[in-house]
């Protein structure tokens, strides 16, 4: 039986990895809310560094930060005026990078993002944050739409278990499932930073 080709490898479409030369790096929902409340994510511990390293790249680099900022529920989910809502500061954007607020899971949706990289001017996007089956991929997929091309950094997204009927299904597997639908047709998937042509 011959090996499985992605969707972007049988249309011909396939692209290499972007590098922080010539991407974006857009950092999605990184907030408290996924450390201390409800939506705590088993993985955090593994994705946080990633992250922190990725942000450290990117601005040695010069390369453009974008942060995408959840606003949920006063008072429930990611509380706008509380501490649940708020960025994590090893996340923390620094002056000069731009920060977008959603309201939905896709951060294309009802705000300026399309517009704000537009402006950058950089086609490639280099993505990170959580949650993998939600934000990730409704950005990832519209962001497609858009033209863009993703490069989705593996170790640097997380999920959470998800309930499904008397049971659940393991977070990893979650992850694991939505970061190989993403890489079929989507993104191209690199497993760490270390895996980027800095």
């Amino acid at each position: 039986m011959t090996k499985p080709q992605t969707m972007l490898q049988l249309s011909g479409r396939s692209y290499n990895p972007a590098t922080l030369a010539n991407a974006t790096l857009l950092v999605i929902d990184v907030q408290e809310e996924y450390r201390s409340g409800v939506l705590a994510l088993p993985a955090l511990d593994r994705a946080l560094p990633e992250i922190k390293n990725l942000l450290a790249a990117a601005r040695e680099a010069g390369a453009p930060i974008v942060h995408v900022h959840h606003l949920g529920i006063s008072g429930g989910l990611f509380d706008p005026q509380g501490f649940r809502g708020q960025i994590m500061p090893e996340a923390a954007p620094q002056p000069g990078e731009a920060v977008v607020a959603k309201r939905l899971p896709n951060a294309f949706s009802g705000t300026e993002l399309h517009e704000l990289l537009q402006k950058l001017g950089r086609l490639d996007l280099i993505v990170c944050g959580f949650m993998t089956h939600s934000s990730i991929s409704t950005t990832v997929r519209a962001a497609k739409d858009y033209g863009y091309r993703c490069t989705l950094i593996d170790s640097a997204c997380a999920t959470r278990n998800l309930p499904m009927g008397e049971g659940s299904i393991d977070a990893e597997q979650v992850h694991r499932i939505e970061m190989t639908i993403l890489a079929d047709n989507f993104a191209v998937c690199v497993q760490d930073v270390a895996a980027l042509a800095l």
